[in-house]
């Protein structure tokens, strides 16, 4: 269980991007962060693992107060917790292979990552990981000569090596074509659903959350002002959509967002 309590996060130029969030995600659901960009999703996210430093408020996982966390004790909370970027964060110039293994570097001795060392059976992992996100043809190739959906799967991948409990995604598909957004959406909802990983992830599109969430929640300038699950969104009133997108905002085709 992963318990978020009245989190809030002022940035030094004095932006809130966080106002008094609260909200709980059961092991093991497909959680969906819906908003318009600049709501906070991304803010969220990362004060989850730490990226960025909450303000105020607490993140309760399985007991353990993550704000509280320090040093090792926060070190082995980060091996647990999975990140997949919008723009993948993949080293261009090194391997497939190279940018899965650093999945692994929360396990090793820090002094084997500055020679890049990792053990044989972190390099076995890495090629079942790839093997399991379709690329393992493509593990000497170099990460930018892959396409954007190959590059994303490869993220996929790196997070699979920290053997985590929860997968936290940051609008994963936003440059990706519709296609190539449910094949990576597919992918996460496959190890939400066999490995029990709990997944977390922003997205903008309405009819991806009515395909894969399983809990939503919505935030507007910070603030959360919807929760509920894929079927409240099939249902979802024109008032309560611009309630979390704003007056200017309208829906257009089967789940677009145009502000």
């Amino acid at each position: 269980m992963l318990k978020v309590e009245n989190l809030t996060k002022v940035y030094e130029d004095g932006t809130v991007a966080l106002r008094n969030v609260s909200f709980e995600v059961a092991d093991g659901e497909f959680m969906v962060v819906i908003g318009l960009s600049g709501s906070g999703k991304s803010t969220l996210l990362r004060c989850i693992n730490r990226l960025i430093e909450p303000t105020e408020g607490r993140i309760i996982w399985n007991g353990v107060d993550i704000t509280a966390a320090k040093g090792e004790e926060l070190r082995k909370i980060r091996r647990q917790i999975g990140m997949i970027f919008q723009q993948f964060n993949l080293v261009e110039r090194s391997s497939v292979l190279t940018n899965v293994l650093s999945g692994r570097l929360g396990y090793i001795n820090p002094l084997w990552s500055l020679i890049n060392y990792f053990p044989r059976e972190d390099h076995e992992r890495a090629l079942a990981a790839l093997k399991r996100v379709g690329l393992e043809d493509k593990a000497h190739n170099r990460a930018d000569a892959l396409s954007g959906g190959q590059q994303q799967r490869v993220g996929i991948a790196r997070a699979l090596m920290q053997e985590p409990k929860l997968i936290l995604a940051d609008e994963p598909v936003a440059s990706l074509d519709p296609v190539l957004a449910h094949s990576i959406l597919g992918q996460l909802e496959q190890l939400n659903k066999e490995d029990g990983i709990t997944v977390i992830c922003s997205l903008h599109y309405l009819d991806l959350v009515q395909r894969y969430s399983t809990h939503v929640i919505g935030l507007r300038e910070g603030r959360l002002v919807f929760e509920g699950d894929n079927e409240d969104i099939r249902q979802m009133t024109d008032e309560r959509f611009k309630e979390i997108y704003g007056e200017e905002a309208e829906r257009i085709g089967t789940g677009s967002i145009m502000g």
